[in-house]
């Protein structure tokens, strides 16, 4: 590249980046659709997860609290209860933007348990793979059970009809979801519910401004 091409970048290039800052500072104003995004892709999530527990109180009790084939954990009718009324109370708030900070933590809480007691055995990935860095000996045995599965299928069934909704997969259940749920309401505690479309937003400039 020619000196005089190099001199003119050098010489414009302070003033394309106060151009960028001056772009960056304006699209602040928009900084509340970040979390406003976030609030409104975990409300359904919580909504469904603490309403059914709520719906299947005995059965989801139960499994909490059964050592062969659940959780094995100590009071199991509470811990449902509690669990379930975080997870409805999370999403309404979560809805409204109201004490988004605070009612994250049970929220993460909730999460981090999950993650442990439930999904961590599985692995990372939610849905099983048979390759990636994520496949475990776990998720490649499923896949080869997968494969007999879609064989007995084309070889029986319609299978251009069972699958025209979506394709056949096998749950392999692991920590995805649920760390990916904690992460996000933990950019939630750290930012708060966001301004203009949140309740917290309105409280503060009201009581506090």
């Amino acid at each position: 590249m020619d000196n005089k091409y190099i001199s003119v970048i050098i010489e414009k290039t302070p003033g394309m980046t106060n151009l960028l800052m001056t772009w960056c500072d304006k699209a602040k104003i928009l900084d509340f659709i970040a979390p406003l995004l976030l609030r409104l892709y975990l409300v359904p999530i919580f909504w469904m997860a603490g309403s059914k527990k709520f719906i299947n109180f005995t059965s989801t009790a139960d499994w909490f609290g059964n050592e062969e084939w659940g959780l094995g954990l100590p009071l199991p009718y509470l811990l449902v209860f509690l669990v379930a009324l975080v997870e409805v109370l999370g999403a309404l708030f979560l809805l409204l933007g109201f004490g988004v900070r605070l009612i994250s933590i049970p929220l993460m809480i909730t999460m981090l348990i999950a993650g442990i007691t439930v999904h961590l055995k599985n692995g990372w990935l939610a849905i099983a793979e048979g390759s990636g860095i994520f496949a475990t000996e776990r998720t490649v045995g499923a896949i080869e059970r997968l494969d007999k599965v879609k064989s007995l299928l084309k070889d029986n069934g319609n299978y251009e009809w069972l699958t025209e909704n979506g394709s056949v997969v096998i749950l392999n259940n692991g920590v995805e979801f649920a760390a990916t749920y904690f992460i996000m309401l933990l950019v939630l505690f750290f930012i708060g519910s966001g301004n203009y479309v949140s309740v917290d937003y309105w409280l503060k400039r009201k009581f506090m401004d």
